[in-house]
């Protein structure tokens, strides 16, 4: 869950570098380096974030380099440890994102060797196997170093004395970026899409040779002409644009995500997509991890409810270690990045045994995206803030187009809810217009420790969600329970020090979970209440009511969504929190 970049051309590579790899924090801000090539290699790296080091940094000279910012997997955050690392006599650098499985068994054999190692890493033990194997072929010492590596990685390599980059990856993504005479390479597209817009995409098992002027891609040992895809995200697209943090600019752009969704259903060939996943089938599996996993339990209300088949949602993180796995008629794999390793891992079994995949992912090229039998991309554009807020509306879009423009459904049901979701995207701009509730929730939740999150039904995933961005993104301990679940244990937990955020929806759960909301108010818990209506029906039992346009319950995951974001969100800026940043994550977990 590191950030990799790359650059080689004929402009001085430190300010590239330093410029990517701010663009790359999302996956890793504890630590960070860059070291630039030529006839030596001067490499400077430290703990901290990009600009702490860009700021304190020597000028080098040189127009090749690579650069990492690290998200600590092995070893603590420091100086040492941050990327890049070097072989013994410090002539090959080597950036790494990844990790290796059989790191000890393979530093053992190099300390026998002779080697030594000064950081807690296991990604230092790369420059050192390819030392080992080098014999005045930097590419051939890069792939007989990898065939001992077991585990994930992408890597950029720079030698001394040598105006090339060799990069490689298997199961974490690597992109290279082509402009004029000058290549880039990074972990992901929003890195370099300031520079250009011509990108290719490395498979797994790629290693590619690259100078300034020239890309030689080997697979499978055969070389092969990379194919060029031009991309459309703008320089625009990743940068605030006057907000304080993105993660507001990203929500705020959930009523233009939610029009573009619905317009891709103008299209009858896009029309088709949705109709060829859900066809003939008696069961269905969902799969994903942390947000991902809370839009797939919404998944499974709305088909259960609207198609009568049933669904299973499983973590992707446990089904990796099932000694049996169960193979339903369709899997549907939702993983924002499409990257994610916990869902990779089942999905690549389930590409092996044949079975029927669809993945639900907003990058164009991911790995996912190869994999699968079909793909759903949700056209959210870029999301930098770690905290997931626009792709889970988009994923929740995607859910409903399956479902409601399946081959199965009938049309009334289709023009029903074709209609209510065309309705919404201006629902939720006066919603975002009166964020002063939200505000005002924000701070008083900024007082508290701990905040419990119920909800039923339909809305219980959201009550997860809600508790997991709150948690995430403020440090304030939350958690989501199903209303009538919040008795069975987590009453001893209350009182007038723990808030709990209620919502309430104008469905079959409605009648139980006032009685839940009484039952908290008893323990004397303060209670704010989420619903799309202040009457009578909860005056005197909360003390305070946060209102969201009325829409059919089977559609109030959005609104519900952007409430508890938006509380999310306040709540952490009032607590004054790195929003963007939350420590200990990164947006893209390429780990198991």
């Amino acid at each position: 869950m590191c950030g990799i970049i790359g650059y080689i051309g004929n402009r001085e590579a430190q300010a590239i570098l330093f410029n990517c790899m701010s663009r790359l924090e999302y996956r890793g801000y504890d630590s960070c380096g860059i070291a630039i090539g030529g006839k030596n290699i001067h490499s400077i790296k430290n703990k901290g974030r990009v600009i702490e080091l860009q700021e304190n940094a020597p000028r080098i000279e040189g127009t090749l380099g690579i650069g990492h910012t690290r998200w600590a997997t092995h070893g603590t955050p420091n100086a040492v440890n941050a990327h890049p690392h070097f072989d013994c006599h410090g002539k090959i650098a080597v950036v790494h994102n990844g990790i290796i499985t059989n790191y000890l068994q393979l530093i053992r054999k190099l300390k026998n060797k002779g080697h030594e190692f000064v950081s807690e890493t296991d990604s230092e033990l790369i420059p050192h196997l390819i030392e080992e194997y080098y014999c005045g072929d930097l590419q051939d010492a890069v792939e007989k170093a990898l065939d001992e590596i077991e585990g994930t990685l992408a890597i950029i390599v720079l030698k001394e004395d040598i105006e090339e980059l060799i990069a490689s990856r298997r199961n974490s993504p690597l992109v290279i970026g082509i402009a004029e005479n000058e290549v880039f390479v990074a972990s992901d597209v929003p890195a370099i899409v300031e520079f250009t817009n011509k990108i290719v995409y490395l498979e797994d098992g790629d290693t590619a040779r690259i100078s300034k002027d020239k890309i030689r891609i080997k697979r499978n040992e055969v070389t092969i002409t990379p194919v060029i895809n031009e991309i459309n995200v703008t320089k625009t697209e990743i940068e605030k644009n006057g907000f304080d943090h993105f993660m507001l600019k990203e929500i705020r752009e959930e009523p233009e995500i939610i029009e573009q969704s619905l317009d891709m259903l103008t299209n009858e060939k896009n029309i088709d997509e949705y109709r060829q996943v859900i066809r003939e089938v008696s069961d269905i599996s969902i799969i994903g991890c942390g947000t991902s996993y809370h839009a797939g339990l919404v998944g499974k209300y709305i088909i259960e409810e609207a198609l009568g088949i049933p669904v299973r949602v499983e973590l992707a993180s446990e089904l990796n270690h099932r000694h049996r796995m169960i193979i339903p008629d369709l899997t549907i794999a939702i993983t924002q990045s499409g990257e994610t390793a916990d869902v990779l891992v089942p999905l690549k079994k389930l590409h092996q045994c044949q079975a029927h995949t669809t993945v639900i992912t907003n990058v164009y090229g991911s790995t996912a995206s190869r994999i699968s039998d079909s793909v759903l991309y949700t056209h959210a554009g870029p999301e930098i803030s770690v905290a997931a807020t626009k792709t889970f509306i988009a994923q929740l879009l995607e859910l409903y187009k399956i479902t409601f423009y399946s081959s199965i459904i009938d049309t009334d049901s289709r023009m029903y809810a074709h209609k209510e979701l065309m309705c919404i995207s201006e629902k939720v701009k006066q919603m975002l217009e009166n964020d002063v509730q939200f505000q005002r929730c924000g701070e008083f939740l900024s007082e508290h420790n701990e905040v419990f999150f119920i909800g039923r039904g339909i809305n219980f995933p959201i009550a997860l969600e809600g508790a997991l961005k709150l948690k995430e993104i403020s440090y304030i301990h939350a958690e989501g329970y199903a209303g009538g679940e919040i008795k069975h244990g987590p009453f001893a937990l209350l009182d007038e020090n723990t808030p709990v955020i209620a919502l309430l929806t104008r469905d079959g759960t409605r009648d139980a979970m006032i009685s839940n909301i009484k039952e908290i108010q008893a323990r004397k818990s303060p209670v704010i209440v989420i619903s799309d209506s202040q009457d009578k029906d909860i005056d005197g039992i909360t003390d305070a009511v946060i209102t969201v346009p009325q829409v059919p319950y089977l559609f109030s995951p959005i609104v519900n969504t952007i409430a508890v974001q938006l509380i999310a969100y306040y709540g952490a800026k009032f607590k004054g929190c790195p929003i963007d940043n939350p420590r200990n994550l990164a947006k893209t977990v390429t780990v198991e």
